[in-house]
């Protein structure tokens, strides 16, 4: 029996969601642990902030996931929003650990764009839920 696209996708989001929060607490171990004497504190802070932003939109990757196993939830929506959040997770947490860790401050230039893209993310959400009532579809 062959898997449907929004069972592939389903999956996907639940995995990869799965995959960035878990690199989230291995991610924010090593800061606790391995760069607290290394990093001074306005640094370190940045990292934990890049480590924060990653879990929180790689939870909402999951609810991607798990909406997506719904018939209600319309899964063109869904599917640009777990885009973005893996962009957002990219450019904003990204940029966060490579300035943290490098020192190259231009890179918080970058930080913004992965800010723009969870915001979208969490719009996308909004119209995935909205869309039937809105007749989007």
């Amino acid at each position: 029996m062959r898997e449907s696209n929004t069972s592939r996708f389903n999956r996907a989001a639940i995995v990869t969601g799965a995959t960035f929060a878990m690199l989230a607490v291995i991610t924010g171990a090593f800061a606790a642990h391995g760069l607290k004497q290394r990093l001074d504190p306005y640094d370190l802070a940045i990292f934990e902030t890049a480590v924060r932003y990653q879990m929180y939109h790689a939870i909402a990757l999951l609810i991607v996931g798990l909406m997506a196993s719904m018939p209600q939830f319309p899964t063109r929506w869904l599917k640009l929003a777990a885009i973005v959040f893996v962009l957002g997770i990219v450019l904003f947490s990204g940029s966060l650990y490579l300035l943290a860790l490098s020192g190259i401050r231009w890179l918080g230039a970058i930080t913004p764009l992965g800010g723009v893209a969870f915001i979208f993310g969490w719009l996308l959400l909004i119209v995935a839920g909205l869309s039937k009532q809105l007749a989007f579809d």
